[in-house]
């Protein structure tokens, strides 16, 4: 027996040695192949590893790549100082170009490891970069056992250097290469992106969060293609709709829909043209209806509060109006604290809005606007993986959404309109770019999403190899990127200015009437003194004012009186600008008015109610009596009311201006005059009494139709 099982282990050793010997050899065989490329001079030692690795990607040798380099790009991107590394970003953004055709790069932590290393090597392109950065690495041997037979990593060469876990990526770098694949980073958000991800590590960006993210990121995007299932055939989804998000399926977070004063809870799903609800029924889901978001309905999407029977209580609702529904649909987001899901779908919906508006504005074609789209969902996706691998919550400046942040941002509108111009230059006919003859760009997003699964091959339109990869080029930096950093830098002081706005907000009635009392202080006192004047209690002032404003309305002085009252104000402020700089401001005094219990406040607010009411029915009560007077209910007030405005046609017609003016001047100063006041006072009360002899207009209150509200 145990010279059969001698035999047999003999003749069978070949066989267990393939079995149970590690991918390594297998590797080494391909390696074999290759002749071992000489270090370039120019780059460091981790520059060398990436551009070999991106070489094993192309398929094609480093000397092969350093030669297109100097024969394809210009001189400008040549230079002594800049040549590694722009010849770095070369490679990368090839070897990035090919990967990302892969469905499933995300996925490969192999391609984690190497973008992560490119931003290193980005940093420190040059052996002089590399000898004022380099770290000592403590875990290459293990990092070389992980990483055996990796398509990226190649052990048996020398210059293939490990990273050490202590090495850590600035935003410049990041800004560099991450947005080179559509999937991981937008140029117009990827600044907000390095925010997030740097939040809780400073301004650096370690790989073990930047690992994480990727991750997440793939797990978003598969469960996304996994949406459309059998229990979403009910939707009626055109060709072209991809299901972004869906929510209200898992019990514990229901999603409601409130029309007047009922609510129904269902399952509502965002896809790229449109939101739709379906109302929970008995064990199914009721036929959905759908909420548009592409075609121009004056679409208005805002957060709102709900509550049980319309009530306004909560603030965790969505609000859809538009001129397709009779009134306004909120969908209400049920949590226990806060209103973070709310303001999640808030965000992705407005993003579509907007995205469709951007493309409605410009007129675009089909295959830009696909493009535009495109880039929207997958800023909602980037948006949602770092929500649910970081719990990550998106303001007005930091959001990940790139049109949302174009609403936002001042100077967006400058973003939008680089990015138009960006969109006018796509390749629709497929034609190969070359050097001679400069590319166009290419629907980028597009054919990630192509590439992802998302959309058909055949929609996407796959051109050759290309210099420009997405919204970059080598050594130059996109008319989009520059746009983006005038924005960025133009955000900063108006978000210090808005700081400043809160800081200033008070609450309560009575505190801002006292704010706004002291801050119009000098206007109020100039109205005291001209009402002084015009009381005559002072008979030389009262005089010499009337005297003097008189002769300058003859004149024709008041513009000109006018125009010094801006230039003073402009030389104060010049004063205040040069003489004033470096001091800060001093804090507006405001005496505040003493404090008052909830029932005094409660009694305070009943009384404004109603003195707010009580002139809404004054101003409707003039409005009720010119109607009667138009329609002539009072014959003989008509008769007046129309010879006055004859008579004053008249006047206006050949009665020079300024005479008009000096004319109405002079009669409202001189009504306090002694031998005014009695003739005055008896004028103004026939017109009282004339006015209260005139009816108001009849007006009948008609109750809606709740047929037709409900239809």
């Amino acid at each position: 027996m145990e010279g059969v099982w001698e035999n047999f282990m003999r003749n069978n050793q070949d066989t267990f040695k393939s079995l149970f010997q590690r991918k390594k050899s297998s590797s080494n065989d391909e390696d074999s192949q290759v002749i071992s490329p000489r270090p370039i001079p120019q780059l460091s030692a981790l520059a060398n590893s990436v551009v070999f690795r991106c070489s094993k990607i192309l398929k094609v040798p480093t000397e092969e790549l350093q030669h297109r380099f100097d024969i394809e790009l210009p001189e400008s991107v040549k230079q002594l100082f800049t040549y590694a590394r722009n010849f770095l970003e070369f490679c990368s953004y090839q070897a990035l170009y090919k990967v990302s055709r892969s469905p499933d790069y995300l996925s490969d932590p192999d391609f984690r490891r190497l973008t992560y290393e490119m931003m290193l090597a980005w940093e420190a392109p040059c052996v002089e970069c590399e000898r004022g950065t380099k770290e000592t690495s403590s875990n290459n041997e293990e990092v070389e056992d992980d990483e055996d037979g990796s398509l990226f990593y190649s052990s048996p060469i020398s210059m293939a250097v490990q990273v050490d876990d202590k090495k850590t990526v600035g935003r410049e770098a990041f800004e560099r290469i991450a947005p080179v694949c559509a999937v991981v980073a937008d140029i117009i958000t990827v600044h907000n992106l390095f925010d997030a991800l740097t939040s809780s590590t400073g301004p650096r960006l370690h790989f073990i969060i930047y690992d994480k993210y990727l991750r997440s990121l793939d797990k978003v995007i598969k469960a996304a293609k996994n949406t459309l299932g059998p229990s979403l055939t009910n939707l009626p989804l055109s060709d072209v709709e991809i299901i972004i998000d869906i929510e209200g399926a898992v019990p514990t977070q229901p999603v409601l829909q409130h029309v007047g004063i009922s609510a129904w809870p269902g399952r509502l799903t965002l896809t790229n043209y449109a939101l739709y609800f379906e109302a929970l029924g008995v064990g199914v889901y009721d036929k959905a209806v759908r909420y548009d978001l592409a075609t121009d309905l004056k679409q208005v999407i805002k957060p709102e509060l709900t509550g049980p029977l319309g009530a306004r209580l909560f603030d965790k609702a969505v609000m859809y109006k538009s001129t397709t529904v009779t009134e306004p649909v909120y969908f209400e987001f049920p949590e226990f604290k806060g209103n973070f899901r709310r303001n999640f779908w808030l965000d992705i919906s407005l993003e579509i809005l907007y995205s469709h508006r951007f493309a409605r504005k410009n007129h675009f074609k089909e295959t830009q606007q696909s493009e535009v789209l495109a880039r929207a969902i997958l800023g909602i996706y980037r948006y949602r993986a770092l929500r649910e691998a970081f719990q990550f919550f998106s303001s007005q400046y930091k959001t990940l959404l790139s049109f949302n942040l174009a609403e936002s941002l001042p100077g967006g509108d400058v973003i939008l309109e680089t990015l138009a111009s960006r969109l006018a230059l796509l390749n629709v006919d497929n034609s190969p770019n070359t050097v001679k003859h400069p590319p166009t760009a290419s629907p980028f997003s597009l054919l990630a999403l192509s590439q992802l699964g998302f959309i058909p091959q055949k929609n996407a339109i796959l051109d050759g190899e290309a210099l420009i990869v997405g919204d970059f080029c080598v050594g130059e930096t996109n008319p989009l990127e520059t746009a983006v950093k005038q924005s960025i830098s133009d955000t900063g002081r108006a978000e210090a200015a808005q700081a400043t706005v809160n800081q200033v907000k008070v609450e309560g009635i009575e505190t801002n009437l006292a704010v706004m009392k002291e801050l119009l202080l000098p206007v109020i006192q100039l109205a005291t003194l001209l009402e002084l004047l015009s009381s005559w209690k002072a008979p030389i002032k009262s005089t010499v004012f009337l005297m003097s404003t008189s002769f300058a309305i003859i004149r024709g002085w008041i513009a000109y009186i006018l125009a010094l009252v801006f230039v003073f104000f402009a030389i104060v402020m010049l004063w205040n600008r040069y003489f004033n700089k470096g001091k800060p401001l001093e804090a507006f005094r405001i005496i505040a008015p003493p404090n008052r219990n909830a029932v005094e406040q409660l009694l305070t607010l009943q009384e404004v109610i109603s003195q707010y009411e009580a002139l809404i029915q004054t101003a409707n009560v003039i409005l009720l009596k010119i109607r009667a007077i138009l329609f002539a209910v009072l014959p003989q007030a008509t008769d007046r009311v129309a010879l006055s405005l004859v008579f004053l046609a008249v006047v206006l017609a050949f009665v020079p201006l300024r005479f008009l003016i000096l004319f109405v001047f002079v009669e409202a100063f001189t009504r306090e005059l002694p031998y005014r006041r009695d003739s005055n006072d008896r004028w103004l009360r026939r017109l009282r009494e004339w006015w209260f002899r005139i009816p108001a207009a009849p007006v009948q209150l008609v109750r809606a139709d709740e047929k037709k509200k409900k239809l």
